[in-house]
């Protein structure tokens, strides 16, 4: 879908997720945008510049879980999972050092 602007793209962007608030993925060299998008998806992944699959542990921050859980209710992910835990997922063009 084409829009005209970045602004656009996002309120394009926040329209469609319908306020799930669960993942949203974005690829860009300016930190900015990458920002602005992060606060207004206000999802629980958010994965900067990899594929989306980073989300879940897979090439990005933390333990990859593609099960929710076993029989038990425990697994890769626990009672404390379906809290609302945040992760932030950078790939490539940003350094701390």
């Amino acid at each position: 879908i084409r829009v005209p602007d970045f602004e656009a793209a996002i309120d394009l962007a926040v329209e469609l997720e319908e306020g799930l608030h669960h993942s949203a993925i974005i690829h860009s060299a300016n930190i900015y945008h990458m920002s602005e998008f992060g606060k207004a998806i206000n999802t629980t992944l958010f994965v900067k510049n990899a594929p989306s699959y980073a989300g879940l542990g897979f090439g990005g921050e933390g333990y990859t879980s593609f099960t929710i859980a076993g029989r038990t209710g425990e697994g890769m992910t626990t009672c404390r999972t379906f809290t609302r835990f945040r992760r932030c997922s950078l790939v490539g063009a940003f350094s701390s050092v």
